[in-house]
């Protein structure tokens, strides 16, 4: 597997790759002009899109930045650095501890500015499926070629399954993908961060066990 140790010119990049869609039937260039719009609404916040405990922040209604609403989540871990995480096995997981709960804010975007990736994961596991390295390397290299400093990869389950065990699972699929946009991409660690959401936010609301609503998404935090 080649290692993208030196990044391109976004110009250059986007030309190099296939016209085929790797999120959500977007092109690579679709995926950065989303990604860029994001930059722009998350520099809006001024929190510099901070998944955190609550701080003050203006929430839903005419406080939400259009296209970015800020969510009051119960329950979830704050976002870590790629740097702070390690890819342990599922089980190992464990959700917060009641004395340490403490909500946070999760930036939601609007469904035209997602970026989203459904990845195959070995069942019950956050094991990548080896199909679905060409994907991830594909969005190794738009990210490679942007001049983005922070990406937030944030995961999702499905329905099916508890609640604290679809967060946990969420959590560490997350991991995995930025595990493995350092390790096999050369991305730096300080330009990723991840979080799991479980099954809060699915993209088919009507259906909450929808395969669709398993998916890796990605913000661009700055």
């Amino acid at each position: 597997m080649p290692k993208f140790r030196d990044a391109l010119s976004l110009t250059a990049i986007l030309a190099l790759l296939p016209l085929s869609a790797v999120a959500q039937g977007l092109s690579a260039e679709e995926i950065i002009e989303r990604l860029n719009a994001q930059r722009d609404l998350f520099s809006q916040t001024g929190e510099d899109g901070e998944l955190g405990a609550t701080r003050g922040l203006g929430l839903g209604g005419q406080g939400a930045t259009r296209g970015l609403e800020l969510v009051t989540v119960d329950g979830a871990a704050p976002a870590v650095s790629a740097t702070e995480t390690a890819t342990v096995a599922a089980d190992e997981a464990q959700p917060p501890a009641a004395d340490e709960v403490t909500p946070v804010v999760f930036a939601k975007l609007d469904p035209s500015l997602q970026v989203n990736l459904q990845i195959s994961f070995a069942f019950d596991s956050a094991a990548i499926e080896p199909s679905q390295k060409p994907t991830l390397d594909t969005m190794c290299e738009v990210i490679q070629g942007s001049d983005l400093e922070r990406i937030r990869i944030v995961g999702h389950t499905d329905s099916a399954g508890t609640e604290a065990y679809n967060e946990r699972l969420s959590t560490l699929r997350a991991r995995e993908v930025a595990r493995y946009f350092v390790d096999e991409c050369g991305i730096a660690p300080e330009r990723l961060e991840t979080t799991g959401m479980g099954e809060r936010f699915p993209l088919d609301g009507s259906d909450p066990a929808a395969d669709e609503n398993r998916r890796v998404e990605f913000q661009a935090l700055s």
